[in-house]
C-alpha cells in the first residue's frame, strides 16, 4: 500500500507534522483548483462555496482512504468534487449543468465601467455557448480549465483515452470559438 499524502510523515517513530496540519496545507494548495472547477459547472459563486466545502469535508473523513499508488492527491480531490456534484444534480433534480465560471469575475479598479459591461456581456455569451456543449465536453473543459488537469489526468478519472480526451477538447473549444463568434 502506498502512503496517503494526508498522513503524517514518520521519521524515527515520529510524526513531523499533525494529519491537521498536513490537511491545512492541502485544503491551501488545492482550494482554488476545486473552487474553479466547481463554479465552471454550476454557475453560481455561493453554491460553489458550499460544495467546495463539502468535497473538502468529505475529503477530511475519507483520507485514510487515498492510495497514491491509484492516484495522485489533485485526482483522488477532484473525483470527490466531481462525485459531490453528481450528487448534488441528483438531489436537486436539475439534469442540466448549466458551465460558468464565475471565480475569477472579481472587478478590477483599472477595468472602465464600459469595459466591465463589455466583459460581462461576453461571459454571458460564453455561458450561452458553453451550455450548447454536450454534456462530456462541458465536463471536459471544466477539468481542463476549471481545475487545471492535464489530458492524462482528465482521462484516467474519467475512464476514457487520453487522445480521445484531447480530440473531444479541440472539437469543443472550436464550437465554442465558433459559436461566440456567430454572436
Amino acid at each position: 500500500m502506498g502512503k496517503s499524502e494526508c498522513q503524517p510523515e514518520i521519521h524515527n517513530g515520529e510524526d513531523t507534522r499533525s494529519a491537521r496540519e498536513i490537511f491545512a496545507e492541502l485544503y491551501e494548495q488545492y482550494l482554488p483548483r476545486v473552487f474553479r472547477y466547481i463554479s465552471y459547472r454550476v454557475g453560481d459563486v455561493h453554491l460553489a462555496e458550499d460544495l467546495t466545502s463539502n468535497v473538502f469535508e468529505k475529503a477530511l473523513t475519507g483520507c485514510s482512504s487515498y492510495r497514491s499508488e491509484k492516484a495522485s492527491f489533485s485526482t483522488w480531490l477532484l473525483s470527490i468534487a466531481r462525485y459531490t456534484l453528481i450528487d448534488h444534480y441528483r438531489v436537486s433534480g436539475r439534469g442540466q449543468i448549466v458551465p460558468l465560471e464565475k471565480a475569477n469575475e472579481t472587478p478590477s479598479e483599472d477595468i472602465s465601467p464600459e469595459e466591465e459591461i463589455i466583459r460581462k456581456e461576453e461571459l454571458q455569451r460564453l455561458q450561452i455557448c458553453l451550455a450548447g456543449l454536450r454534456q462530456q465536453e462541458q465536463e471536459i473543459i471544466s477539468l481542463k480549465f476549471g481545475a487545471e488537469l492535464t489530458n492524462r489526468q482528465i482521462a484516467k478519472m474519467l475512464e476514457l483515452s487520453e487522445s480521445n480526451v484531447g480530440t473531444t477538447l479541440y472539437r469543443a473549444v472550436r464550437k465554442l470559438k465558433d459559436s461566440f463568434r456567430g454572436w
